[in-house]
């Protein structure tokens, strides 16, 4: 009986660590694909950013619809996206997309899915190009990396913790609300302060929410670990991990970047 027990035992944990190891390199697998969509979401910001902006501005008066400062020109492109009433729908299309994304993504197929953040990476890219004409390149992919290496650390610390972050998570999208309408008010307030105070703030907040936002994703897939819809899942942590990077980035560069 004593040996019947022993052995059974040892098959149970058997069992176990096979089925443990089956997830774990599942959620390994998963973790890959939710990065994976998120350094390509950023790569077609990049280019975006990069590209608009190149069509955007000439250093010949002769051609130009519109000067911006001394020595750099707008040409009609740049003009509409930086300068005509379409800088708006330019500015404010990414916040709409992710509303759009939020309310839609569980309903949607991996495909559309996938075409939805490739399309909101590519509006986030056109609403970012004007920081080429505020900061300088080497400031700007001084504070990327510098984002890059941030992101990195929190993420694994969200993803490795055995810390229940869910309250903490809790105060900071309280704190994410808050910075958004401050944000908004500022608009039209335009006060160096008060920038100065959202950009600290920011970083703070959005650090806070890469390690609860892992954190997060990790756990969806142990909820849904079985389900058919991991897909869509990796899509949807990618997208609040892009957001994430994105936002840090941005606060990151109004409180270190050199302006041109």
């Amino acid at each position: 009986m004593a040996n019947f027990d022993r052995y059974g035992n040892a098959r149970l944990g058997a069992g176990a660590r096979t089925e443990a190891g089956v997830i774990d390199q599942g959620l390994r697998s998963y973790m890959g694909s939710v990065y994976n969509y998120m350094t390509i979401g950023l790569a077609i910001t990049g280019l975006v950013a990069i590209g608009a902006f190149m069509a955007a501005v000439t250093d010949n008066p002769a051609g130009a619809a519109a000067q911006y400062r001394d020595g750099v020109y707008l040409t009609s492109i740049g003009y509409a996206l930086f300068v005509s009433p379409l800088k708006w729908v330019i500015m404010l299309a990414p916040l709409g997309m992710v509303f759009f994304l939020s309310a839609r993504l569980n309903s949607m197929s991996v495909g559309a899915a996938q075409a939805a953040f490739w399309t909101f990476a590519g509006l986030m890219g056109l609403s970012l190009s004007t920081i080429f004409l505020v900061y300088t390149g080497e400031s700007i992919a001084r504070v990327f990396f510098i984002t890059a290496a941030a992101f990195g650390a929190l993420s694994l610390f969200g993803y490795t913790t055995k810390r229940d972050l869910s309250a903490f998570g809790t105060f900071l999208v309280m704190g994410l609300f808050g910075l958004i309408i401050a944000m908004l008010v500022n608009i039209f307030l335009q006060s160096s302060m008060m920038q100065f105070i959202i950009s600290v703030a920011g970083v703070l907040v959005f650090s806070g929410l890469t390690a609860y936002d892992t954190q997060r994703i990790k756990e969806m897939y142990y909820a849904e670990a079985d389900g058919t819809s991991l897909g869509r899942m990796a899509i949807s942590g990618a997208l609040a991990l892009y957001l994430d990077f994105i936002n840090l980035f941005t606060m990151l560069l109004s409180l270190f970047g050199n302006r041109e």
